[in-house]
């Protein structure tokens, strides 16, 4: 089951508890084809949720990152957005379906999963804005060039991911303690029996009520 997953966070390389949730995770509905898509993916290493399976346990898959930090080889240097994902993916050879996808890119990060089209990864992780109330599905407005600010500006709310989940076909199954980074499981690949928890049982981040105030600047509800 998957009801256990706080038990297993542990770091090797990513912000928090990532990459032993991962591997928990991978345990629980078997493996694919050990194929990963990270995107926001830094230099691939510091605070990657990739790392570890690619340094250790025989993964491989596209980094891709869109400052400076993109070694070109390691990380590719793309820009992702809503318009070039799905042909960055068909350049890079993503397969049709994939273990895992890491999203985390301070911006249009919902618009961005909204927009992957042909292309299943079992596994999702996100990175969300913690500054919602659990009953506020927002994101910032979609602007293609979208960079973060390091304001309150930035991303989606728990409860926008958990509802664009649902409508791409995936559960949410965790959400990590000590970082705002949530694991959603395609509905094909939970275990029998899986039951989803509200999100007040997911997340440990609930202390708001109110969206976050950004001078002047609006928030979409989705």
């Amino acid at each position: 089951m998957l009801d256990d997953l706080k038990n297993y966070e542990s770091s090797v390389h990513s912000q928090s508890g990532e990459d032993g949730v991962l591997q928990r995770l991978f345990e629980v509905i078997g493996i694919h084809n050990r194929f990963f898509v990270e995107f926001g993916a830094g230099d691939g290493l510091f605070l990657s949720n990739t790392a570890h399976l690619r340094l250790d346990h025989g993964w491989k898959g596209l980094l891709m990152e869109g400052g400076e930090r993109a070694d070109g080889e390691v990380v590719r240097r793309e820009f992702v957005s809503a318009e070039n994902i799905n042909p960055l993916f068909e350049r890079y050879e993503v397969p049709p379906v994939f273990d895992l996808l890491s999203i985390d890119i301070d911006g249009n990060d919902y618009w961005v999963w909204q927009a992957i089209e042909g292309f299943v990864p079992r596994v999702v992780v996100v990175e969300y804005n913690i500054f919602f109330g659990l009953h506020q599905a927002c994101t910032v407005p979609y602007e293609p060039d979208r960079t973060w600010d390091a304001s309150m500006y930035h991303g989606a709310s728990l409860a926008a991911f958990q509802k664009l989940g649902l409508e791409k076909g995936y559960t949410l199954v965790h959400a990590e303690s000590w970082a705002p980074n949530a694991f959603f499981v395609l509905n094909s690949e939970l275990p029998e029996g899986f039951q989803a928890r509200p999100l007040h049982e997911v997340t440990p981040w609930n202390a708001f009520v109110t969206s976050p105030p950004v001078s002047g600047r609006t928030w979409v509800e989705v």
